[in-house]
C-alpha cells in the first residue's frame, strides 16, 4: 500500500537537505510536483486501481530526485557533461535504501525503479514486463508535458537552451530541423546546431507521447500556440517555418485526441 501523503512528507524533508531557494533547485522542485500530478491525471484517464494511481504519482515525485546530487555535485542539468540523471536517481533510491522512506512496501520496487531509470533516456530499454513498460510510459509522458508549463513560466527562455545564446528570438531554424520535424519522429537534442533547433526538438517531445490524455492536457493548455509566441522569431525564415511547425502539431495533436491513430490505451 502507497501512503502518497506520507512519501510527499518524507520528499519535504529529503530536499530539506539542499538550498530550496537556489534557482536550479527550486524550479526543479515545482517541476517534481506537477510531473505527479500529470502522472495521477494519465493513470486515472486509464482507469488504474487507487494503488496505481498512487504509484504513477509516486513515480512522478521521485523521478528527477537525482536531479538535486547533479546540481550540487556539477551546478548544471547538463546530463551530457555531468551525470546521466536517472541513473543518479535510482542509486539515491536504492543504493542506501532511502526508498523505504518513501514506501514501505518492497513489491514495487522494481517498477519504481525501471520507470526512474528510463524516464529520461532517448527510447524506453527492452525486456521490461507489460506493468513496467505502462510506467515507464506515464512517467515519461507526464515529465515531456511538463517542459511546456517550465519553458513558459520560467522567466528566461534562453535557459531551457543548450547552446548559449543570448537572444533565442534572433535564433534560425535549421533546414534539416524543420524537414525532421515533419517525419513526426522525436529529434536528438546532440544534432541541433542552434538553440532554435533545441526549442524545435522540445515541441517534438509530442511524438514520444503514449496516451490520449497526456495529448487532451497540452491541447487544454494551449501550450503549442503559447511556446512558439514565446519564442518571439525575428528571422522571416524561422518565423514562417515555426508557424508551420504549430499547424503540423496541432494537426498531430488532434489526431491523437479524437483517436485517429493506433494508441496505448
Amino acid at each position: 500500500m502507497i501512503d502518497i501523503l506520507q512519501a510527499k512528507g518524507a520528499f519535504k524533508r529529503y530536499i530539506s537537505n539542499y538550498d530550496i531557494n537556489e534557482p536550479k533547485i527550486h524550479i526543479k522542485i515545482i517541476h517534481m510536483y506537477h510531473v505527479a500530478e500529470n502522472a495521477r491525471k494519465i493513470a486515472k484517464s486509464l482507469n488504474l486501481s487507487q494503488e496505481g494511481q498512487d504509484l504513477a504519482e509516486l513515480i512522478g515525485l521521485l523521478h528527477d530526485i537525482g536531479r538535486f546530487e547533479q546540481v550540487r555535485l556539477y551546478h548544471t542539468y547538463s546530463d551530457k557533461i555531468s551525470i546521466d540523471h536517472g541513473q543518479k536517481g535510482v542509486e539515491v533510491l536504492f543504493g542506501d535504501k532511502l526508498i523505504r522512506n518513501f514506501i514501505q512496501d518492497d513489491t514495487k520496487d522494481a517498477i519504481l525503479y525501471k520507470a526512474i531509470h528510463n524516464h529520461n533516456k532517448f527510447e524506453i530499454e527492452k525486456g521490461l514486463s507489460e506493468e513496467e513498460m505502462l510506467y515507464c510510459q506515464i512517467i515519461r509522458d507526464a515529465d515531456n508535458i511538463d517542459i511546456f508549463r517550465a519553458v513558459l513560466e520560467g522567466k528566461k527562455i534562453e535557459e531551457f537552451g543548450h547552446l548559449g545564446c543570448e537572444d533565442i528570438s534572433k535564433e534560425i531554424l535549421s533546414p534539416k530541423f524543420f524537414e525532421d520535424f515533419k517525419k513526426e519522429k522525436p529529434l536528438v537534442y546532440a544534432e541541433a546546431k542552434t538553440d532554435m533547433d533545441i526549442m524545435v526538438a522540445i515541441i517534438a517531445h509530442i511524438y514520444t507521447l503514449n496516451f490520449k490524455e497526456s495529448f487532451k492536457i497540452i491541447k487544454q493548455n494551449n501550450y503549442i500556440h503559447k511556446f512558439v509566441e514565446k519564442l518571439n522569431c525575428q528571422d522571416p525564415y524561422t518565423k514562417e517555418k515555426m508557424y508551420e511547425i504549430v499547424k503540423i502539431a496541432m494537426n498531430y495533436i488532434h489526431k491523437r485526441v479524437e483517436g485517429k491513430e493506433d494508441e496505448n490505451e
